[in-house]
């Protein structure tokens, strides 16, 4: 059986067991189409698609439209119809002209347009149109809160830790974070969590620091400076694409030198093996997957993200809010200090990428590789593997930008939305 065929069959099987599901499952499917399957985005979209498992939320026509219920109920019903088939009209056409660029609430193009069909059949019809109100209507006349509302009930001791910034007295390096030893549980048991995400397991760390910020434009030029045989302009001598890349290392660049304006951007169009020689020459090196995630998630449990489980263009770059990178420290930062650790750009790790290494990973400073850390370290030239990519970017959806949320790249990968920060270790 091909993958395709497994992903086909795997569908069906979903179906028979549920035949509706949430959006945020729907990106999840599809995301193991083609993580697990091999299957490109178009191809996994399309089997989706024709496979008939519906999404399965409560969607309001009203609001699909641009109306609120008390605006079209006092309307005539041939007014109704004019303004419903108008507002159809215009969401129908910028939706053709959108393309293929990803949307907000994780429905393709094709599928919004269903949506707007359904609302404009809905709302058109006298007696659909009053159902569809009063369903609504009913659910906000439960939501509504009491008159005399209970007070909320006290933090406990743990939860109002929880909303404080952790600052521990430890003499940390410049512009680094004290990351502190102990457990934490590592992976996500959410709906929407890939499966390379399960099961969630017990980890113990040992301390470290980890850089605040990511490495800027301005920070890797100094490393390049002094390193000539990082020069851009010596890798692309002749057009022989060097072993430690695959063509686009600094394309951004002219010559030795990132663009006016982005020397406190994070770097970007840097390859796992220059993440590496700069963490090198810096003493420290790239944070395992375990110790990336512990950081992220900031001393909080089983939450999406590293402040709680919902997030907005306030929290973090992603999504193509901003489109591009912004400069490192722009967003709030985690209780552990640390800046931009979901969103912005993805960020190196140390691990290779095993879609099963939580199944037996050592539950003591769990390292996916089959050398020591100290080895790839030292001889990191000689990695050819898949590495792990973490954190999410400013071209990646809410899922993506997760804690949890596992991606790979190959070493020599050099895209517009790869980066890094670095680690050092705690010395006894």
């Amino acid at each position: 059986m091909s993958k395709r065929e497994e992903f086909i069959a795997f569908l069906k099987a979903l179906k028979t067991a549920s035949p509706t599901i949430t959006a945020e499952q729907r990106k999840g499917f599809l995301r193991l189409g083609v993580q697990q399957h091999g299957l490109t985005v178009e191809e996994a979209t399309d089997i989706f698609n024709a496979s008939g498992i519906g999404i399965g939320e409560r969607v309001n026509y009203f609001e699909v439209l641009g109306f609120s219920i008390a605006e079209i109920q006092n309307l005539n019903d041939t007014t109704v119809m004019s303004r419903v088939a108008a507002a159809h009209k215009n969401l129908y056409s910028a939706s053709l002209k959108a393309g293929g660029r990803p949307r907000a609430d994780g429905r393709t193009e094709e599928q919004w347009r269903t949506v707007l069909n359904q609302a404009r059949d809905t709302l058109i019809a006298p007696q659909k149109r009053h159902e569809h109100a009063a369903m609504f209507q009913q659910t906000e006349a439960e939501a509504l809160p009491e008159e005399n509302p209970s007070p909320p009930p006290e933090l406990t001791e743990t939860e109002e830790l929880n909303h404080q910034i952790v600052t521990p007295n430890i003499d940390a390096p410049p512009d680094m974070a004290f990351i502190p030893a102990g457990n934490f549980q590592m992976g996500s048991d959410d709906p929407a969590a890939n499966e390379d995400e399960h099961p969630v397991h017990t980890v113990s760390l040992d301390a470290f620091f980890m850089d605040k910020y990511l490495v800027t434009n301005t920070q890797f030029k100094e490393f390049v400076d002094a390193n000539p045989q990082w020069h851009k302009r010596r890798w692309f001598k002749d057009h022989i694409p060097s072993a430690y890349h695959d063509g686009g290392y600094l394309k951004h660049w002219e010559d030795e030198t990132y663009p006016s304006g982005k020397g406190e951007h994070p770097v970007v169009n840097v390859s796992w093996y220059a993440a590496m020689a700069y963490a090198q020459w810096k003493g420290k090196r790239l944070p395992t997957e375990a110790e990336w995630e512990k950081a992220a998630r900031g001393g909080l449990t089983g939450k999406k993200y590293p402040w709680g489980d919902s997030i907005s263009a306030d929290d973090a770059n992603y999504f193509y809010y901003v489109g591009d990178t912004t400069p490192v420290g722009h967003y709030p930062a985690n209780r552990y200090g640390l800046y931009d650790i979901s969103g912005n750009v993805w960020e190196w790790c140390l691990d290779s990428y095993h879609a099963y290494f939580y199944v037996n990973s050592s539950p003591q400073n769990p390292f996916s590789a089959i050398d020591s850390v100290e080895w790839i370290t030292r001889n990191f030239e000689s990695v050819k593997s898949t590495r792990v990519l973490r954190g999410g970017s400013w071209g990646i959806d809410s899922a993506g930008v997760r804690c949890a949320y596992r991606f790979k790249g190959n070493p020599t990968d050099t895209l517009p939305t790869f980066g890094f920060r670095c680690v050092k270790d705690i010395q006894s």
